[in-house]
């Protein structure tokens, strides 16, 4: 497309006030006489005698005039409508234009007998100068009044007759059609353009006499959409120039953005109509404040084009902006001639064409002499060869003279424009259209009927326009929808360099409503064949999450999905179920490792080995008691509360092994069941025995008489009577609570995941442990309190000092044990420190009972022998009633001042010591005591 354009084209209203304005200065102006085709003749002179004047109109006749609409010169500078001449895009495709013309006029089947003629006008590039000329193509329907008239002489003015236009071909630009529709529509005039463009001109509601042989740019935004999605591109700039054909094309790209989502735009600039200077160099610093945005979508014009290369190139930023080009860039050179590395890379879009062979021998063969028809071919060859027609040349400063006898192609480059193609499918889709109006008005009678001489009904040959389907001058079908928009058909190039070939363009692939490019032939700078990035954002890496900028969806910061949390999808994050944890990636869960406390711990071993050298140690006490069961220290030391005491003291060192075992349903009940029971028997038979002592000395010193329930069988008795409780407290814990086995997903859930376990354990609360441990504590507690009671028993008596010892070194363990043990709660080593506290403490109280009650014993028994022998019974009597007496003594040094204690205790002794001596002697010998080893 042609991207020049008028902010009049945006706006109907004052569209027809301007064309009301020139229809009336029509109406009351006399007719334009017809233009001086007049080519110059190399030798100076004007061909066919007249002044060197240069016209703006080519004449053709015919029966059937088309207009036709061409940008043969540029705008003009300083108020001049025009300026230099345009050899490809005007001389070109006005050749291609009259080329079409006879070869239409030669086919016999093609309108046979009828002639097509045409008027060709220059448009200069400027819409409103466009306007003004295309009303020539209007002059024949409007009737003129001459009353009010007349000549010089008195007689009515003559007026010539103008050519009656029935369609017109053009114009190139988006804008100048624009402004020829409005008036074309007002007369009926149907128009074809050749590279207009502009998605505004589908509206068939405001441009219904408009049709067009190249696809719209709507379908061309759609296929740069295309592109950048799938070079992987989301953040990109957009740069128009201003006008309709740069403003409409980014906003139809603009507007698929927002529709289809996943790319955005960072900035979107307009090149003004009349830059100032310096604007472009500001346009590459706007561009650089999005420097992410390194694609850059272009509707603009070629000079812009050029200009914005240009600065790019002097703000040093050659390489960094990846350059997509829309059909006004396509395949030309003069956009990146002198800028050829600023432009590697670029990709440029073109409606699908090809070169017209025909086309190109017909131009080459043109000369001055058998192109006599067109009035800017004279001009043409001046610029083509650099040389000068004569002392009325256009290039007066032209060093060197024409001669007539160049030749295109072979004295001058050549390269077919590409819309030639164009130019001549719409020239015969007007002729395949007034062809099958010229079968219908004429019946299939050769030659231009009068029917059809009389009127051409633009609305018809609108209809038939739009109903022609053929295939072109390049074998491409040529058809029109309900819109008069051609078929999208578009070829994909890249501008590269490589050093085995000049910089060209590539054609890397293709888009026909779908986009088919090759990715492998695409090449970037210096030969670089990897794809370049152009995103806000680079992607999140698995695990993360994106927490997309407000008002900017192709922009994010990417979170990591911290914690027990994955990543469930793009934007967020979910928690894991409890028993799950992320797996290494983060994008799913997966189960928590189970773990259980393992025998080859560290923290098993050590338990173990203490636990184990504990039953060696009470297994060996225990054979030896036994094997020397009636000796005088088994004896007395209470045979059947001794093996009671050494069971619990077994049970003690055995529960480690359950406590270590894999926790099931059978561990776990062993577990509740002798957790407990091993210290309850231990600390119910000291109990018991601490109890008995007190109670003999306690009745001793009242009577001689012996205290109930002391006997062993009694002992026994108590005993297990305290164990039952226990045991029964146990059974009401199955009851209420059946074992079983819990994974605690708690205990060591640490922050990091990674090292998150599940403990395999049983059943068991701490405030569970606390009851089944709480009543052998208490049995431990008032074992004491009596060990402090008879701390004043002689030494030489029984156990009760020893037992005193063994209780309050055994209070030390376990006050030890609570904070170590509940201390430890929230400590993710809490399964194992715990276990090894409780075991340990458990082995420690058994080894402290052991070691005090019964290694002492042991040594004697099998290393002093001669000890283990019944002593007089004289002296056991003897030292109860110094006990006896020295109780008392206390008791009444308690209640008397000083000085008077030992008067009272003398005159008591005196008294009675006969009395008591007896009464004490007679409970011992009842009670069987004997010396204490």
């Amino acid at each position: 497309m042609e991207p020049q354009g008028s902010p009049l084209s945006r706006a109907p209203g004052p569209h027809f006030l301007l064309l009301l304005l020139l229809l009336l200065l029509l109406l009351f102006a006399p007719s334009p006489a017809t233009p001086q085709r007049l080519p110059l003749d190399p030798g100076g002179g004007a061909l066919g005698g007249a002044a060197p004047e240069y016209a703006h109109s080519v004449r053709l006749d015919g029966d059937i005039v088309l207009g036709g609409l061409f940008p043969v010169h540029a705008r003009g500078d300083r108020g001049a409508p025009c300026g230099e001449l345009k050899k490809e895009k005007g001389i070109h495709r006005l050749e291609a234009m009259m080329f079409a013309i006879d070869l239409i006029n030669k086919d016999p089947d093609l309108l046979p007998n009828v002639t097509l003629g045409a008027r060709v006008l220059d448009t200069c590039s400027r819409d409103t100068y466009a306007l003004e000329q295309s009303l020539t193509f209007v002059q024949a329907l409007i009737e003129k009044d001459g009353s009010d008239v007349r000549c010089a002489n008195g007689d009515p003015p003559v007026f010539a007759k103008p050519d009656k236009i029935v369609g017109v071909i053009g114009a190139s630009a988006s804008s100048v059609s624009i402004m020829v529709a409005n008036i074309l529509r007002l007369f009926k005039i149907p128009q074809i353009s050749y590279a207009s463009t502009a998605p505004e001109l589908s509206d068939n509601t405001r441009y219904d006499f408009f049709s067009r042989v190249v696809p719209p740019d709507s379908y061309q935004a759609q296929a740069m959409m295309d592109i950048v999605t799938a070079m992987g591109w989301n953040y990109v700039s957009t740069l128009a120039s201003e006008g309709n054909y740069g403003e409409s094309g980014v906003e139809a790209f603009v507007q698929i953005s927002r529709e289809t989502g996943g790319v955005c735009i960072a900035q979107s600039l307009k090149i003004p109509r009349e830059p100032r200077p310096g604007e472009f160099d500001k346009i590459i610093r706007r561009l650089l404040e999005t420097s992410n945005a390194r694609a850059v979508i272009m509707f603009a014009n070629e000079d812009d084009i050029r200009r914005v290369l240009d600065a790019a190139r002097r703000n040093n930023q050659t390489g960094h902006f990846l350059w997509v080009g829309s059909d006004s860039w396509g395949s030309k050179i003069s956009p990146v001639i002198g800028q050829e590395r600023v432009a590697e890379g670029a990709i440029t879009i073109l409606p699908k064409r090809a070169s017209v062979d025909a086309f190109d021998r017909y131009f080459r063969s043109r000369s001055l002499s058998n192109n006599r028809r067109n009035v800017w071919f004279a001009e043409f060859w001046e610029e083509n060869f650099n040389c000068k027609l004569g002392m009325h040349g256009k290039r007066p400063g032209s060093p060197k003279k024409c001669t007539g006898l160049e030749k295109v192609g072979r004295d001058s480059s050549y390269e077919q424009e590409g819309k030639v193609q164009f130019v001549m499918d719409a020239v015969y889709a007007m002729a395949h259209a007034l062809h099958r109006m010229h079968r219908q008005r004429c019946h299939g009678n050769p030659g231009f009927c009068q029917d059809m001489a009389d009127n051409i009904d633009g609305k018809e040959l609108l209809s038939h326009i739009r109903a022609v389907s053929f295939n072109g001058s390049a074998n491409t079908p040529v058809v029109f929808n309900e819109n008069g928009d051609a078929p999208g058909r578009y070829d994909i190039f890249q501008y590269q360099i490589t050093n085995r070939s000049t910089p060209e363009y590539r054609v890397i692939g293709t888009w026909t409503n779908k986009l088919y490019l090759n990715v492998d032939s695409m090449r970037w700078r210096r030969g670089d064949s990897s794809l370049p990035s152009s995103v806000c954002s680079v992607p999140c890496r698995t695990g993360e999450r994106k927490k997309v900028v407000k008002g900017v969806p192709c922009c994010w910061h990417c979170e990591r999905c911290e914690g027990y949390h994955y990543q469930a999808s793009e934007f967020t994050c979910e928690l894991c179920p409890y028993e799950m944890r992320p797996d290494a990636n983060r994008t799913g869960c997966v189960p928590i490792p189970i773990v259980k406390l393992e025998w080859h711990s560290p923290w098993a071993v050590i338990p173990v080995f203490i636990s184990m050298l504990g039953i060696v140690a009470t297994s060996f006490v225990v054979v030896t008691f036994v094997r020397y069961n009636d000796t005088p220290i088994v004896r007395a030391s209470g045979r059947e509360m001794s093996y009671v005491l050494l069971t619990g003291i077994f049970l003690c060192y055995a529960i480690t092994f359950l406590m270590i075992a894999a926790p099931d349903v059978g561990v776990c009940s062993f577990r509740r069941i002798f957790l407990g029971l091993g210290m309850c028997f231990s600390y119910a038979a000291l109990l018991t025995k601490t109890n008995r002592i007190h109670r003999i000395f306690e009745q001793g010193k009242k009577s001689v008489t012996a205290p109930r329930f002391i006997s062993p069988a009694s002992q026994l008795a108590i005993t297990f009577s305290l164990i039952s409780v226990q045991l029964l407290g146990v059974f009401v814990w199955f009851a209420v609570d059946p074992p079983h086995t819990v994974v605690d997903y708690g205990e060591q859930r640490t922050q990091d995941p990674a090292s998150a376990r599940g403990v395999l354990k049983c059943d068991i609360s701490d405030l569970s442990l606390i009851c089944s441990l709480g009543y052998s504590i208490l049995l431990m507690v008032t074992c004491t309190v009596y060990a402090i009671k008879t701390r004043g028993v002689p030494e030489t008596f029984n156990e009760a000092k020893p037992i005193g010892f063994t209780m309050y070194t055994t209070c030390i363990v376990w006050l030890a044990f609570i904070p170590i043990f509940f201390g430890t709660s929230q400590s993710a080593e809490r399964m194992y420190i715990q276990t090894t506290t409780l075991t340990v403490s458990l082995s420690l109280s058994a080894s402290v009972s052991l070691g005090l009650l019964y290694m002492p014993k042991v040594y004697v028994i099998l290393l002093h022998p001669e000890q283990n022998v019944p002593k007089r019974k004289r002296s056991f009597k003897a030292i109860v009633t110094a006990a006896a007496m020295s109780g008392k003594l206390g008791q009444k040094g308690g209640d008397r001042p000083n000085g008077e204690v030992k008067t009272e205790l003398c005159d008591s002794m005196e008294t009675n010591s006969e009395a008591v001596r007896s009464s004490l002697i007679t409970l011992v010998n009842k009670l069987g005591f004997v010396r204490s080893f």
